[in-house]
């Protein structure tokens, strides 16, 4: 486990009532039921002023929601990096976590072994690891994927929709969630035809 010592001052609920979204702090390291002896840096999911009572909710960087009474003993509280506090042990980040979604044109088990063994290979046997494996026939077909506002004009032509263009492959629409306020289109593929006269 990757950790550093930091110098940090806990904070009493009132103190955090006055945090804003970009202030660092730190929160009780806590690993999907796995409670960690040390801390994780993160920040409030909004300003403290805004949250009732004595209770906050921060997130870590490692994207875990921890709901904080301050003012709770038993609890380890909020904690601000402070250079005349006390040493605290923090845990850091080692590394990113990738969720990819591999396409293999005519994919068989042996293939995927030795995509595997490629990455395991270039990053190391302790690094790679397959947490969660779904193998899915899929078409190997193209489709064109918008995006247009969720609501959009009803009189405008099919033309002169507000769209934008995301991508051509169906298989990854399934990891992929649409922007505020836009949805999914899906349409045939169509190749661009280039209409230019030529000489």
């Amino acid at each position: 486990m990757n950790t550093a010592k930091v110098t940090a001052r806990r904070l009493t609920s009132e103190e955090v009532s006055e945090l804003g979204l970009q202030e660092e702090i730190f929160v009780s390291a806590e690993l999907d039921d796995l409670s960690l002896d040390c801390f994780a840096p993160g920040f409030l999911t909004k300003p403290g002023k805004y949250f009732d009572g004595a209770s906050f909710i921060a997130k870590t960087i490692f994207g875990k929601e921890i709901p904080v009474l301050p003012n709770n003993a038993e609890e380890r509280g909020i904690w601000v990096a402070d250079e005349t506090g006390e040493e605290i042990e923090v845990l850091q980040s080692a590394g990113v976590l990738l969720n990819l979604a591999l396409f293999v044109p005519n994919g068989s088990e042996q293939s995927l072994e030795l995509l595997y063994a490629a990455a395991r290979e270039a990053f190391g046997a302790g690094v790679v690891q397959r947490w969660n494996e779904e193998v899915v026939a899929v078409p190997d077909v193209k489709v064109d994927l918008f995006e247009e506002p969720a609501r959009g004009r009803k009189s405008t032509g099919g033309q002169n929709r507000d769209r934008r263009a995301l991508d051509i492959f169906p298989t990854r629409v399934r990891f992929m969630e649409p922007s505020t306020g836009w949805k999914f289109i899906v349409e045939p593929h169509h190749e661009p035809i280039d209409d230019t006269p030529t000489i």
